[in-house]
């Protein structure tokens, strides 16, 4: 049990100190993917040779760095279609008419020529949190005793407390900022912050969810009545008192009146939508619909694009410091020069860094040809080519940093072994402890 909760900490500051904040669906994996994934790197290090890793600070963070950003890639390719090589780069695209109001994203399965739907959205009330703001006091003052002082946050069915001390020079304002760091650092689905007016300083919690909750008064409750140490600090600072409660999102969808407790949801197993704004005026809607084949290509290949250069721009920011980076950079402009002229057909140029970039009017063209199948098919190539570096860099991605040979192994007469790629998590357990 307790090297379980020593991996759940150090993988929790992984996350939070290094990983992109973007999670999609494309990362969970079935056990048979997992499966495959641990077979592959048996493979792969079943003739490698004993390395001594550069291990310094750099090297960490250019590791994850590079790991992130192949997976970052990866997960675009994917979302393009990448794990279906017939329907790559053919995926659907959402459009909104007013992006202000509402974004959408085709998260659907349908054949291109399959019909699908579209709905007229009017927004009237955003989803919000809850706000518990606490008591103005001043912020140079304190009139609670010295000693250890603690509360509990209940939220989720879960119950959280939360102790402290005030020592002599504590203030008013200081113990706000303690209990603020204390709080949102817990992620516990509650962020704290400090207000100040003139010389007066309140602690304000909101919750990271909104709606209103089923069969509860409030989505969080503060509270030191059944507190282990020292009680009074919440009527004190004022944070038990709901100042504003959640509420949902009030939509009207095709005429229909619906309600949600997120502004970021699915409709009909075809969109997801994400609300920005209330509509400006009332009965004013935005048209919620997919692009046509050939806009939806476009917007497939940009995003490929900009994923590509934001790789190569990750792969990029050490190479003067990790020398086996260079490596990687030519890697990857390797397999966009195989397809120079396939992508330069479809209005897809290549710089002399790497980058690509489109030419939108050479892309209209482009897709106006009697060979426009053929045209696709090379950047499909690419896409695909990508996809799988992407893998074989998430595999291994200390393999790009800088390291020396101690020593081969016996030729035909070694063991298989998977661990020749655990110094890259071992050097999360290093940077933490």
């Amino acid at each position: 049990m307790a090297d379980m909760l020593a991996l759940n900490t150090v993988y929790n500051h992984y996350l939070t100190t290094y990983a992109h904040s973007s999670v999609s669906k494309y990362d969970t994996h079935k056990k048979s993917e997992l499966r495959d994934i641990y077979n592959s790197i048996v493979k792969l290090n079943k003739e490698s040779p004993l390395y001594l890793q550069d291990n310094n600070r750099e090297s960490q963070i250019y590791a994850i760095g590079v790991k992130e950003g192949a997976r970052e890639l990866h997960n675009i390719i994917a979302s393009l279609g990448g794990l279906d090589e017939e329907e790559l780069l053919s995926k659907k695209v959402a459009h909104s008419s007013n992006e202000d109001m509402i974004s959408a994203q085709y998260i659907g399965n349908a054949d291109n020529d399959a019909d699908i739907p579209s709905f007229d959205i009017e927004v009237r009330a955003l989803a919000s949190p809850q706000v518990n703001m606490g008591a103005f006091l001043k912020s140079d003052g304190l009139q609670l005793p010295y000693g250890t002082y603690s509360f509990d946050i209940s939220i989720h069915n879960m119950n959280y407390e939360f102790q402290y001390n005030i020592q002599e020079g504590d203030t008013n304002r200081s113990i706000q900022e303690k209990l603020a760091r204390l709080i949102s650092n817990a992620d516990i689905g509650v962020e704290a912050s400090v207000e100040t007016q003139d010389d007066l300083s309140a602690l304000r919690l909101v919750s990271s969810s909104t709606g209103v909750p089923i069969g509860k008064e409030s989505l969080f409750t503060v509270s030191d009545t059944h507190s282990s140490r020292t009680s009074g600090s919440v009527d004190y600072f004022g944070i038990g008192e709901v100042t504003r409660p959640s509420t949902n999102a009030e939509l009207v969808i095709n005429g229909v009146e619906r309600s949600t407790s997120s502004n970021h949801f699915t409709l009909e197993k075809t969109y997801e939508l994400t609300l920005n704004g209330i509509s400006p005026v009332e009965g004013q809607t935005a048209l919620i619909s997919v692009k046509n084949d050939v806009e939806s290509a476009g917007e497939n290949i940009n995003k490929l694009i900009e994923g590509y250069n934001s790789f190569l721009d990750t792969a990029s920011q050490n190479a003067d410091k990790q020398a086996r980076s260079n490596r990687l950079l030519r890697e990857m402009r390797g397999i966009a020069s195989i397809y120079r002229d396939g992508l330069g057909n479809m209005g897809v140029n290549i710089s002399e860094s790497g980058a690509l970039t489109l030419n939108s009017q050479a892309f209209a063209q482009s897709m106006e040809t009697e060979d426009v199948k053929q045209t696709i098919s090379s950047v499909r190539e690419f896409a695909d080519s990508l996809f799988r570096k992407t893998n074989q860099i998430s595999l291994n991605p200390m393999y790009y940093v800088n390291r020396k040979i101690v020593a081969y192994k016996n030729p035909g007469r070694n063991f298989v072994t998977p661990y020749i790629t655990s110094p890259y998590s071992g050097m999360m357990f290093n940077s933490y402890c």
